[in-house]
């Protein structure tokens, strides 16, 4: 059997209501009408009985001889004026002078006149000769005395006609109704199928649950943004991942600190590395963002050690340069040459070894500043270690390290002719300072992804070092040419 879609359902659950609402509006119409007519005809009869009751004609034709002959005329002349069914008058005892049938006139009037009898005008319904009727009888009075009656009335048949003929506009009104009900009910319930997909209630409970479960507990965070810049969606990673409020959803993106229109690549945020990649929907911009923090940290680390390798590959190089020196010198018979080059290359290259390493208790920062020391002078720079350098066991990870003093000696290279680290130990925490003669910056964003002076596809490497920086709890500034780095202990 079809499962019913919700927008079948809606368009009989609301036909079902317009249906009641409309079968209830016409029953409550015509009891209304029902009273209305019958109230109307009451007081149609009772009008019409006490303007006879108080005819001067009346009173002088019950002075006559044979009253019927003049009231019978003059009743029905009332009668056919008024629209009533009959006017009937009558004795005191009921015996009638008027009847719309002739042939009734002399029989005894079947109704009630009791209260008349006493004075009084009253409207009640009663079943005469014409049938059922709603009908007024009122005194005739002279002087005080009762001399006759008066009873005019409309009958029920006539009054359920008049209803009749109300009865058919009030159809029309109630099928034009239904009509226009089902009409709009239709294009309601076309605009929810399109909107439902032609979906049934449980479908879309059992769409909703799953992608409520897949937005909550995916390890991606996924944000809509509308065409106008506004986030509409977004999942608990998201919240976690860019720092977002708890009502984020509804305000504007810029509101909240975020780049629009995105921007697709890799991005800091707070201490994390971000992976942020977007998508064009019909409703808008889907966005993902990926925590790339330990992937980027190792990535770092590699490239830092990459660039130890270069460093030593660069060391390595200069020592063989030196040897084919001192190799040319001997096979050119220079021998005392030779070795006075040899003696003072060896001496110079021990002594910067012995200086860094004396200076620099951290084999791995040692080695680096050594690599480094060599890179820079193939490259036709000049690294100085400070001569107040001085730095025991740091205490930190070399990794972190590695990061933060290569790629700064890196950056400083890339600009400058000569480059100075100096290294200082405080006891509480751990000062690392490179300065260079190049031009410097000032740049408040030069520790975000993507910043440079070096033209495109660079600039990762000042954000890695500010991410390493606030890995380790410590704080990086810039004065010009100079990074300062202060890590605590």
């Amino acid at each position: 059997m079809r499962r019913w879609t919700l927008a079948g359902q809606m368009l009989f659950l609301q036909l079902m209501v317009v249906g009641v609402a409309i079968v209830g509006g016409t029953v409550l119409a015509v009891v209304q009408a029902h009273e209305l007519l019958t109230d109307s005809a009451g007081s149609t009869a009772r009008a019409v009985a006490l303007s006879v009751a108080s005819s001067s004609d009346v009173l002088e034709a019950l002075d006559e001889p044979d009253p019927s002959a003049k009231l019978q005329p003059y009743a029905e002349k009332v009668r056919h004026s008024t629209g009533v069914d009959f006017i009937t008058i009558m004795k005191p005892d009921g015996t009638r002078y008027t009847h719309p049938n002739p042939a009734q006139i002399g029989g005894r009037f079947l109704g009630h006149t009791e209260r008349a009898l006493r004075g009084e005008t009253f409207t009640e319904t009663y079943t005469g000769t014409l049938g059922p009727s709603r009908r007024a009888v009122s005194p005739v009075l002279d002087h005080g005395r009762v001399r006759a009656l008066v009873s005019a009335g409309i009958t029920i048949d006539v009054i359920s006609a008049r209803l009749r003929d109300q009865l058919s506009w009030s159809a029309l009104v109630a099928l034009l109704a239904v009509l226009l009900g089902a009409g709009g009910t239709w294009l309601v319930t076309v605009r929810l199928r399109k909107q439902t997909h032609g979906l049934g209630p449980e479908e879309l409970a059992r769409i909703h649950d799953h992608h409520d479960a897949v937005l909550h507990t995916v390890r991606e965070g996924l944000l809509l943004v509308a065409r106008d810049g506004t986030l509409t969606l977004c999942n608990d990673a998201a919240r976690t991942l860019l720092g977002l409020p708890a009502d984020a959803e509804g305000r504007p993106v810029a509101e909240l600190g975020l780049p629009y229109p995105v921007e697709e690549g890799v991005h800091l945020s707070g201490a994390r590395v971000l992976a942020v990649s977007s998508a064009p929907s019909r409703l808008g911009t889907v966005v993902t963002v990926r925590d790339h923090t330990e992937l980027q940290a190792l990535a770092g680390q590699l490239d830092a050690e990459r660039g130890f390798a270069e460093s030593l590959r660069s060391a390595a190089h200069e020592a063989a340069n030196r040897l084919h020196t001192v190799i040319t010198l001997v096979e050119l018979g220079r021998s005392e040459e030779a070795v006075t080059f040899a003696t003072e290359e060896l001496r110079a290259a021990q002594a910067l070894t012995d200086r860094v390493v004396g200076a620099v208790r951290e084999p791995v920062l040692a080695a680096l500043l050594l690599g480094k020391s060599a890179e820079a002078a193939e490259r036709g720079a000049e690294l100085v270690i400070s001569d107040d350098s001085a730095m025991d066991d740091l205490g930190v990870n070399p990794g972190d390290l590695v990061t933060i003093v290569g790629n700064l000696i890196d950056n400083a290279l890339d600009a400058a002719t000569k480059v100075e680290v100096g290294i200082h130990d405080a006891g509480d925490r751990i000062s690392i300072r490179v300065s260079d003669d190049g031009p410097g910056l000032t740049d408040a964003h030069a520790f975000e992804k993507g910043w440079t002076t070096k033209g495109d596809g660079r600039g990762l490497g000042l954000a890695l070092v500010g991410q390493a920086v606030r890995r380790l709890g410590g704080t990086i500034g810039v004065d010009g040419s100079a990074f300062t780095v202060v890590i605590p202990r």
